[in-house]
């Protein structure tokens, strides 16, 4: 009994990194990993359902809408005014905006379109707002406004030496020049929208006839569509924005997000608003929320449609994205107070702009996405003892799938495509929204969206024109190469020993984020 010497019992910890890392997971997976992944799961689930219940009342009020014939934009007797407008030919003076920055390809063809609207001359003024720092093309849309100014158009050309505010800077300086203090309504385009002739005529009347009215919003028509399968990609999502959420905001509440362009404000709400301010990079949503919340009402006319252009490349579609994901959720952030604070306006209209309009629309739509289809979802795999509800990690996402695709019918080839694009994308539209609630680095990053021109200029310049070469550190996204490494491994773990078929989503996704990765 002497020589008997207590230890502690050995426990066999392996050498190699390999099994050491498998080791350390047994250890940690159920006490740590199982609780934060059901929490997460649970989260996620809430989210799905918040986003599931918006979509399907969307979805229901369009059906009411369409079926009924309910638009509101056609309650309104659009041809009655119209008409006393032609015959007492009291013609509202009517201000044009075109803001651009170093916009070579696409300047000529805004200006132009604008300039060849169809209303009396003497009572129109087109405004180009140029901000561009290339003092050739500065010398280009100067001679452009002049060839127009030439021809009777009154055409007042606009320069800085700074750019300070960008658009909404532009936008405000521009409001402030002395010849504008006659115009009752302002129309802003950016730089790649070229509208129909007819457009004002198909706008204008609607805010003559109801002094309650804001903001006549048109919707966007895509030129180059078809250019490739990312451009296919995007007109299917915004095909969902302007038919469905513009629709029923402006069919259940009046309010809706003013979309920066191809719309039509009365000066007067633009002013009771504040004016425009540039605290985000989203400009025209604070803009519409201040005036909302000053008891304006807007309109969305559907029908009538203003051709722009989609980006075109993955680099511009990205810095566009950011700057739309981002400056919701900050705007989110500085209004949300102001929201609730707001005596003018309901308690109805309260509740959809904060949790419809920004909670669920601008910041769950994203994470729902990203954190449990690309996170959650492959991590449960992993973990078997998480059970994973069928009806929220099937069902549900394919209804909201369906839901967004039907609105552009033919596309819906495309379905699955747009799915991994759009899970892809929810990434970086997850990290901006995460920037702007935090105001962290990036928060006011502006960087204007690249336009190429119309699709046979596009396919000329292809020819004749030799791209750049792109740097190393450009062409590899190293965030989508590890989530697509996480859904590699998560898909061979499931195909090894999973007792379901998930490897099949997994695997496609792990090569969407390796095919944007590289």
């Amino acid at each position: 009994m002497r020589n008997l010497v207590l230890r502690e019992p050995e426990v066999d910890v392996p050498d190699d990194v390999t099994s050491s890392l498998s080791y350390a997971w047994q250890r940690i997976r159920v006490p740590v990993i199982v609780p934060l992944l059901y929490v997460a799961l649970y989260i996620c689930v809430a989210m799905s359902i918040m986003l599931f219940v918006e979509r399907v009342y969307m979805t229901l009020v369009i059906i009411y809408v369409k079926v009924m014939g309910k638009k509101r934009y056609t309650k309104y007797k659009l041809e009655a005014i119209k008409e006393d407008l032609e015959h007492n030919r009291s013609y509202p003076m009517v201000l044009i905006q075109i803001p651009m920055y170093n916009e070579r390809e696409v300047y000529k063809l805004s200006i132009g379109a604008v300039c060849g609207l169809t209303w009396p001359s003497d009572r129109l003024i087109v405004q180009v707002l140029d901000d561009s720092t290339n003092e050739v093309l500065r010398a280009l849309v100067e001679l452009e406004c002049r060839k127009w100014t030439e021809q009777g158009v009154n055409v007042q050309y606009e320069t800085r030496n700074n750019r300070n505010g960008y658009k909404a800077g532009a936008l405000r300086e521009g409001l402030e020049k002395q010849y504008v203090k006659d115009c009752e309504f302002v129309v802003i385009f950016d730089a790649d929208f070229q509208p129909e002739e007819d457009f004002l005529w198909r706008t204008i009347p609607f805010l003559l006839g109801n002094p309650e009215l804001g903001l006549v919003q048109a919707r966007w028509k895509f030129v180059n569509a078809d250019e490739c399968l990312m451009t296919r990609l995007q007109e299917m999502s915004l095909d969902y924005h302007f038919t469905v959420e513009q629709e029923v905001g402006s069919s259940t509440c009046s309010f809706f997000g003013f979309n920066g362009t191809a719309g039509v404000w009365r000066i007067q709400a633009i002013n009771d608003a504040g004016g425009w301010k540039d605290r985000t990079t989203v400009e025209d949503m604070d803009l519409a929320v201040r005036a909302s919340l000053k008891g304006w009402k807007f309109l969305f006319v559907g029908d009538l449609g203003v051709k722009n252009e989609l980006p075109s490349t993955f680099k511009a579609y990205r810095y566009q994205q950011h700057r739309w994901s981002c400056g919701p959720a900050n705007l989110f952030r500085k209004m949300t107070k102001e929201i609730i604070l707001c005596e003018r306006v309901s308690f109805w209209k309260k509740f959809h702009v904060i949790y419809a309009f920004f909670f669920v629309r601008k910041i769950i739509a994203h994470w729902v996405t990203f954190f449990f289809y690309c996170i959650v979802i492959p991590a449960s795999i992993l973990v078997p003892e998480v059970h994973l509800p069928k009806p929220v990690a099937v069902y549900l996402p394919a209804t909201i799938t369906i839901l967004n695709a039907v609105c552009t019918p033919r596309s819906l080839h495309l379905l699955v495509f747009w799915i991994l694009f759009e899970n892809v994308m929810s990434l970086h539209r997850s990290k901006a929204t995460i920037i702007g609630l935090l105001e962290a680095n990036r928060v006011n990053e502006w960087v204007v969206t690249e336009k190429l021109g119309n699709t046979t200029k596009q396919k000329h310049n292809a020819k004749t024109l030799k791209k750049p070469r792109s740097r190393i550190g450009e062409r590899i996204h190293v965030l989508e190469l590890i989530m697509g490494m996480f859904m590699l491994h998560c898909a061979i773990y499931n195909m090894l020993f999973g007792e379901n078929h998930l490897f099949i989503y997994l695997l496609l996704q792990a090569g969407a984020f390796f095919i944007i990765g590289f």
